[in-house]
């Protein structure tokens, strides 16, 4: 099966989501999702990989009949365009209907001085809870990806101002490590995507829908280190004007060793994200074959990963001054070192530790 990779950013140039919001002001949300529906998706699954990677999800995974994956595919896409146009929506000054599960967990996490953790994937539309979830004097600082288009960022930064959120930027050279550190120790919230992993990261593996896939084990790995509390947000869309926000508290033994911390966080977050699909299997929005990780570098996020250690492999070459056309060879030593560095980096925030 192809597998391809998501490049991390909204489709679309900043023209076109300007449009886009300007024209959701004055118009409904479903004219938008129909017209997906009709001249968008079926040209996307006949042009897109994706469509494979959705189907094998239902046919494999949720073991659907031939027929019913295939309208799920179909579903999938609508779906996903729905969720991004409900974005967009958001942008323009729409509101939609919001139920929440467990919020009384959230608050009472919220009224204790130390910082917790948020768990969310790439199922729903998460962001939505960023716009919805009232933090009190606590900080929201949500991991991003850092390369998003520049319209995108803007907007979600005026939504994320009225809520109390901030928006971490995952950067090349590690220094989102540092932000995250500030705010936890600051007493504050941090939100992790917790379901693609970057190219050399750490991974920990996990039993999902009875087949074991590589999960990153960096937010995991940051919350045990601590000895923090941590929830599970998923928000999924009921309806065209409703989204339904589920807080799970995920339990694990804090006096145990170190990796079996691991493993029992990491395993009821899979449990909690396994129990939401399920429920809403038409929600699941990574579009490359997850449980095939092995022979790829990873998804979404691993290009910038794969590119900043390219960089570090050839920083001194290409800064060598050059004479008559003719470089100098950088010394390997000082390459490997270099190419060292950045790894260690990468691998930072997911190295385990035994606490006996």
């Amino acid at each position: 099966m192809e597998n391809r990779q998501w490049d991390g950013a909204t489709y679309g140039t900043g023209w076109m989501h300007r449009t886009l919001i300007r024209s959701l002001r004055f118009l409904d949300v479903r004219l938008f999702y129909w017209f997906s529906y009709i001249f968008v998706i079926p040209v996307a699954l006949i042009k897109n990989p994706s469509r494979r990677s959705s189907y094998a999800f239902y046919r494999e995974a949720l073991g659907f009949g031939r027929f019913k994956s295939a309208l799920q595919t179909y579903l999938n896409h609508c779906m996903f365009a729905q969720v991004v146009i409900d974005r967009f929506a958001m942008y323009a000054g729409k509101r939609f209907e919001i139920e929440i599960d467990g919020d009384e967990v959230f608050q009472s996490l919220i009224s204790q001085p130390e910082g917790f953790i948020q768990l969310s994937s790439h199922v729903g539309n998460y962001e939505i809870a960023g716009y919805s979830l009232s933090s009190g004097s606590k900080t929201i600082n949500a991991v991003v990806y850092g390369h998003e288009k520049q319209s995108v960022m803007d907007n979600r930064n005026s939504m994320f101002t009225k809520t109390g959120t901030r928006m971490i930027p995952i950067k090349e050279d590690m220094s989102h490590l540092f932000e995250i550190d500030r705010a936890l120790v600051g007493g504050d919230i941090v939100s992790f995507p917790s379901d693609r992993y970057m190219g050399d990261a750490r991974t920990i593996e996990c039993e999902f829908f009875s087949r074991k896939a590589k999960f990153p084990m960096g937010p995991f790995s940051v919350a045990t280190m601590r000895g923090l509390n941590v929830l599970a947000i998923n928000v999924m869309k009921e309806g065209a004007k409703k989204y339904h926000i589920y807080i799970t508290e995920l339990p694990y033994d804090k006096s145990a060793s170190r990796k079996q911390q691991l493993t029992g966080l990491s395993s009821a977050y899979v449990a909690e994200l396994e129990r939401i699909l399920r429920k809403y299997p038409s929600q699941w929005y990574n579009f490359y074959d997850f449980w095939n990780i092995a022979g790829t570098a990873g998804a979404g996020e691993s290009k910038m990963a794969q590119e900043s250690l390219k960089r570090a492999g050839e920083s001194e070459e290409s800064g060598s001054p050059k004479s008559n056309g003719d470089s100098k060879r950088m010394d390997e030593s000082k390459k490997s070192g270099n190419v060292q560095r950045v790894r260690e980096n990468l691998k930072r925030m997911g190295k385990p530790k035994e606490n006996g």
